[in-house]
Parts: C-alpha cells; structure tokens; sequence
C-alpha cells in the first residue's frame, strides 16, 4: 500500500460518523446493510449520513450496490487488511510476532 492511500483512508476515517459507520458494516461482513438501516442504526440524519457515505464511497472504504429503490452498502473488507498489513509490516524490525506482550493471567 502507499502512503498516499494509507493518509487518505485515515482523513477519511476521521470523522466520527464515518468510522462508526465503517465499524458498522466491518461488522455486518458481506451482508452490509442499506442506508436507511445504516442512519437507524447510528442515530444520524439521512440528509447528513449521505454526506459521509458519499466520502466513505469515494476512498474505496466502502462499496455500494443498487437494490431496486436502495443502496446496500458494504465495508471493503480486503482494504482494511491491506491497511493493517501495511501498519505491521515493519512491526518489531520486520518480525511482528516479537511484538506481542504474554497475557498476564
């Protein structure tokens, strides 16, 4: 992943709508949900979450699908891992599994 890529998912990330909306639908996996769901959901306008799916949509965060009358939305699932392989590659010198502090139970 570029750097590029990585600054623009975490300024898109940055609003508090936008990652509550993101954690959402990681956690609804494949199924997604429609937008109308997504705004009950979180409590938020659906003038106003239009807004922030729009600029969810156009990072890549987020794939939509047209459903008759709706909108399925879906978290981009492959991305996010991307992201995370991206923050740990370097992790510890290269070897991320030194990184991991035992449990202390």
């Amino acid at each position: 992943m570029e750097n590029t890529i990585a600054i623009s998912i975490f300024e898109s990330l940055s609003s508090g709508v936008r990652l509550d909306v993101f954690r959402l639908l990681v956690k609804k996996g494949m199924e997604g949900m429609v937008a109308g769901e997504i705004a009950t959901s979180l409590n938020v306008p659906p003038t106003n979450l239009s807004f922030h799916l729009k600029a969810l949509t156009q990072n890549r965060l987020l794939s939509v699908e047209q459903e008759g009358r709706f909108q399925r939305y879906r978290a981009n699932i492959p991305l996010m891992l991307d992201l995370i392989a991206y923050l740990t590659e370097e992790c510890c010198e290269g070897h991320p599994e030194k990184c991991v502090i035992p449990s202390k139970n």
